[in-house]
């Protein structure tokens, strides 16, 4: 058997289904979109594949987060500046693309460097008329900063809730400086109006159709990504590392040059994330760099189940819908009712669904929720 085959044949079953359905979404989704009637009741409305288009992403943003966190025991609060970077490096590339069709019709300058009298383009925004420049910069940039910074904090030995904060720092950083308008990357307004990518019209039903069925593949790639790291050596290290660093280290292991790795990819990885989440939403702004953003993967990761990959999927997937439904059914409790959420799952599903799912289905172990039945004959 050949040995990708075998590899394929020895994910966990929530991994297989995750891959099936994005493999299978990405080929139906357009397929319901554009060929079946709208007054079909198996038509799927572009508002909802684009909407569908945000959650995937935001899984794999989940995804990223779970590697780090389920599997190194890196809780990092500033992975949505990865997100964030990625993001911004594709709204650049984005808006070099309008040139003259812009409100003012200067070819060279986006139009609120003109609206701020900026008089010529500044030098990070050199290379982005390039797509093939800007997608290496998508995962580059999130790279480099995440590479930086662990270097000095792993090669520090900082651990646990002061690394958390000061990652949670990093974002809030950059999310003040992103705010400013001498930055260059427009202010608080952000990066918007987008008109095109690749010469296919953002408003288009195919191009919408197209970015859904590539996150998709993002997703699915990603985790079959995560999942080699994770089930090679370097992942049992990576396990090693999160359940006891300090014996790891004493056997010699450089523990920091593994953290570094592993942070960096996971930065990449996010950067991707948000690189297709942009021209999905159609803008892209500082307030992506808010801590509460790198919390809320964090609380996806913990419902769907840290330490399984499709877990991470799951939780972005039912935290976000939720958030859909309630932000407009309840928009003054959906803060209370995310925080509930991440209390309750802590005190009662601390392996989040997946791992409820597993102690249900395999009949071993004591059910977290066991509580619900105590006092009642068997």
């Amino acid at each position: 058997m050949p040995a990708n085959q075998s590899f394929l044949l020895s994910l966990p079953l929530g991994g297989k289904i995750l891959l099936g359905l994005m493999l299978g979404a990405a080929l139906l989704v357009p397929l319901l979109n554009l060929l079946v009637p709208a007054d079909s009741f198996f038509h799927v409305p572009t508002y909802l594949v684009s909407l569908m288009g945000k959650y995937v992403c935001y899984a794999l943003l989940a995804l990223s987060v779970d590697l780090v966190w389920g599997y190194c025991g890196i809780l990092s609060l500033g992975h949505g500046a990865f997100f964030a970077l990625g993001g911004y490096a594709m709204g650049m590339y984005m808006m070099r693309q309008i040139g003259a069709r812009g409100v003012y019709g200067n070819p060279e300058l986006p139009d609120f460097m003109v609206f701020l009298n900026w008089k010529e383009l500044p030098l990070a925004w050199y290379g982005f008329d390039s797509f093939p420049f800007a997608m290496a910069m998508v995962v580059l940039v999130p790279g480099a900063l995440a590479f930086a910074f662990g270097w000095f904090a792993f090669r520090s030995r900082v651990t646990g809730v002061y690394l958390s904060i000061i990652t949670q720092a990093m974002t809030y950083a950059l999310m003040l400086a992103f705010f400013r308008n001498d930055m260059g990357f427009g202010g608080n307004n952000g990066l918007t109006d987008f008109k095109d990518i690749l010469g296919f019209d953002l408003q288009a039903d195919g191009t919408r159709n197209t970015l859904f069925s590539l996150s998709a593949l993002a997703l699915a790639g990603g985790y079959l990504l995560c999942a080699m790291i994770v089930r090679s050596k370097l992942g049992r290290i990576l396990e090693a590392i999160r359940d006891a660093e300090s014996r790891v280290r004493f056997l010699g292991y450089q523990v920091h040059y593994y953290k570094l790795f592993v942070f960096t990819f996971s930065a990449m990885l996010a950067g991707v994330a948000g690189a297709l989440y942009v021209p999905q939403v159609g803008i892209i702004n500082p307030t992506e760099f808010t801590p509460g953003n790198s919390i809320e993967a964090v609380i996806w990761v913990a419902v769907g189940g840290r330490g399984t990959l499709y877990g991470a999927a799951l939780g972005a997937a039912l935290v976000n819908y939720a958030k859909s439904y309630f932000t407009g059914a309840l928009p003054e409790v959906w803060l209370f009712m995310l925080g509930g959420l991440f209390v309750a799952v802590t005190l009662f599903l601390p392996k989040g669904i997946t791992g409820l799912v597993n102690q249900l289905t395999s009949g071993t172990g004591r059910s977290p929720l066991r509580f619900l039945y105590a006092g009642k004959p068997s």
